[in-house]
């Protein structure tokens, strides 16, 4: 398989998970337990959580070897950078979390399903950041095992959007009163990620010198996102020990993904 069908396939196939798992909303008459809702959402934060640091934290260090003893500049900051990044789109987009039903952003006339759709949005946002940023350094690097590695975080990627798909569409079921409404939602809300794996590959590939700021950057914005959005969502003080095993899981899939492709 060439590179650039490697490529073609990461930004494809998280996409494809999101719509996936918005399909299971043809599937259920209910919505999902609250704790197979916990389990899903701690799922999705375990590989996030593991993402950044094994697929973007330690190759932005492992990439600052110019700054010498300060190499772990670019990490630290480009992190914070991405989590502001995160501040800002809640400021400016309004949208109204699952979990907690909190609305945030410009209060503007908007129904409830299109504020739950940005919500889902904002947060698919730096998941697609962050393939287009491992494949953009992938293409300067050149080799397969980097294509490999950009690759295993896609998949990883994609696994979490499965259940986070399902976590979508079956709530918006109630909300819309429609399956194929409820499906729509997911799908749109995942179709986000290929655009800007797309804006992240280009800026990485371009622009060699900002690559460790840029894996940094996807990974600050994606802790942001866990312990703001799933952790909150995912109702944990209710039934700890499932969410807790979740994230666990999650965690280890991802690490192993990362370590087996890289």
């Amino acid at each position: 398989m060439s590179n650039e069908l490697i490529t073609a396939l990461g930004f494809l196939i998280i996409f494809v998970a999101t719509t996936a798992g918005s399909a299971v909303v043809f599937l259920f008459k209910k919505e999902i337990s609250e704790k197979v809702n916990t389990s899903l959402l701690g799922f999705a934060a375990g590989i996030m959580i593991a993402a950044s640091v094994w697929s973007l934290l330690l190759p932005s260090i492992e990439g600052s070897e110019s700054y010498g003893k300060f190499n772990f500049v670019p990490a630290a900051a480009g992190f914070l950078i991405g989590g502001l990044f995160l501040v800002v789109l809640d400021k400016l987009v309004p949208h109204v979390h699952f979990g907690t039903s909190e609305e945030e952003g410009p209060r503007v006339a908007l129904k409830k399903p299109m504020k739950m759709f940005l919500a889902v949005t904002i947060h698919n946002i730096p998941e697609g950041l962050a393939v287009g940023f491992a494949f953009g350094a992938a293409s300067v690097i050149g080799e397969k095992s980097a294509y490999l590695a950009a690759l295993g975080l896609a998949v990883g990627m994609a696994i979490q959007n499965f259940p986070e798909g399902a976590a979508v569409s079956l709530p918006m079921k109630t909300v819309t009163g429609s399956k194929l409404k409820a499906f729509a939602y997911g799908t749109f809300s995942g179709a986000v990620e290929p655009v800007f794996a797309l804006i992240g590959y280009l800026l990485a590939s371009e622009i060699e010198i900002l690559q460790p700021w840029l894996l940094a950057f996807a990974a600050g914005a994606m802790i942001f996102v866990v312990v703001e959005d799933l952790i909150p969502d995912s109702k944990m003080e209710e039934h700890p020990h499932l969410g807790t095993w979740g994230i666990m899981g999650g965690f280890v899939i991802m690490m192993i993904l990362d370590v087996a492709l890289g």
